[in-house]
């Protein structure tokens, strides 16, 4: 974790706050310590971006890393309506409350 932190610039207290948000999920060692990957700290970057960056709350990070995600999913060789699918489908999972 503190490797991470300092990759990133953020407190490792930060750190645990969007582990517990679910923005991202580490895997775990021995002693359950927390190992973060090179797509991990990629993460954390993009989420330290779009809350100092750009005001979003963690809610609102979590929404918009949803839909980055989806959209990530989708092949770069995808057709028109497959992306306009992939876009339905994340624009539409926004809008339906988490259970």
């Amino acid at each position: 974790m503190a490797v991470a932190a300092r990759l990133t610039g953020l407190h490792p207290q930060t750190l645990r706050k969007y582990e517990r948000a679910g923005l991202l999920v580490p895997s775990r060692g021995p002693g359950n310590q927390r190992l973060y990957s090179v797509a991990d700290v990629d993460r954390l970057r993009r989420i330290s971006y779009l809350v100092e960056g750009r005001g979003l709350n963690v809610a609102g990070v979590g929404m918009t890393l949803e839909l980055t995600d989806r959209l990530d999913a989708v092949a770069d060789d995808a057709s028109a309506a497959e992306l306009r699918g992939a876009i339905d489908a994340a624009t539409d999972a926004t809008r339906t409350p988490s259970t």
